[in-house]
């Protein structure tokens, strides 16, 4: 990584060895002091101040998605894979000294604060397409040596990768797929890839999903006025896709995002109700929680599901 990425990332508060990085989540945060938690604590059930945010190729994707928070004009090609072990040792240090600052904080507790630097929880998703990584599967199977659950976020640009860890039985604890468009044109225009032939490779991944055996969610990024359209395109896509759940989500103007998409393109939570709604009916699916905060609603079939189970780990 260039040392001017670097210091521009560390000013964000991210800590990087080499080409792994974290960054504390503000729900970590809000959790270590009791002001609530992050989205998926309430869904499924993991803990938000024992998870750690984390990439293994932080500055490396094939698109410039207009939504992304994160600095995509800052992009490398190429990064330097270090070895899983390597890289999870590394990441739960950076992220227990970004955590030492709330060791005195009269609002923490001694025992969040000792179960917060003693993580449960990777969510491999911060920054970067974790699936460019070549020992992404050692990796999920390492952590799950450790009784760390693993939450991957793929762009869904390397179908192949998803079917090498399902081949050799290293697919995460639960797998997200980025949902960011129902429809080719709109996909081109959102996502920016610098690869040929992207909705193609995508539908791929598309197709594959109902045949992966993990926990699947379909993420949906809404952006006001650009992709709340054709309901009936991403109806189609889950019905192929066949997760076990669909967020449907608001997109935020935060980070880099805002040099993109301004304010007045993150819908209400009232307009992500009403499109969650609209697209249950099309999909048979069912609203099963929401989590205002976020701007958040979940779909799916059975609240008893929603939970992760010791056997899922």
């Amino acid at each position: 990584m260039k040392q001017s990425t670097k210091e521009i990332l560390e000013k964000q508060h991210y800590r990087i060895n080499n080409d792994a990085a974290v960054q504390i989540c503000r729900w970590t945060k809000k959790a270590l002091r009791d002001e609530g938690f992050c989205y998926k604590q309430k869904f499924y059930g993991i803990q938000s101040h024992r998870c750690v945010q984390m990439s293994p190729c932080v500055m490396s994707c094939q698109n410039k998605c207009l939504h992304c928070w994160r600095p995509i004009e800052l992009s490398e090609n190429k990064f330097k894979p270090e070895k899983p072990e390597k890289i999870i040792d590394n990441c739960i240090e950076m992220h227990k000294k970004l955590l030492m600052g709330f060791k005195g904080d009269e609002k923490v507790s001694r025992k969040k604060f000792n179960e917060s630097i003693n993580p449960n929880q990777f969510a491999i998703s911060l920054s970067g397409e974790p699936t460019l990584y070549p020992y992404l599967g050692e990796m999920i199977e390492e952590l799950r040596k450790r009784k760390i659950t693993s939450f991957l976020v793929t762009n869904g640009l390397n179908p192949d990768v998803l079917k090498k860890l399902q081949k050799k039985n290293q697919l995460p604890t639960q797998l997200y797929l980025s949902v960011n468009a129902p429809n080719k044109e709109l996909y081109d225009k959102i996502v920016r890839s610098k690869l040929k032939n992207v909705w193609n490779v995508y539908m791929k991944t598309i197709k594959l999903f109902s045949k992966l055996k993990c926990r699947k969610v379909l993420r949906l990024t809404l952006i006001k006025d650009l992709n709340m359209q054709d309901i009936e395109g991403y109806a189609e896509l889950i019905k192929t896709a066949k997760p076990d759940f669909v967020e449907c989500k608001a997109f935020m103007s935060v980070g880099f995002s805002r040099q993109r998409l301004g304010y007045d393109r993150m819908p209400w939570h009232h307009e992500i109700k009403d499109f969650a709604n609209r697209l249950a009916k099309l999909t048979k699916l069912k609203v099963l929680d929401e989590k205002k905060e976020s701007c958040v609603v979940l779909l799916g079939k059975s609240k008893k599901d929603m939970k992760i189970k010791k056997s899922e780990i």
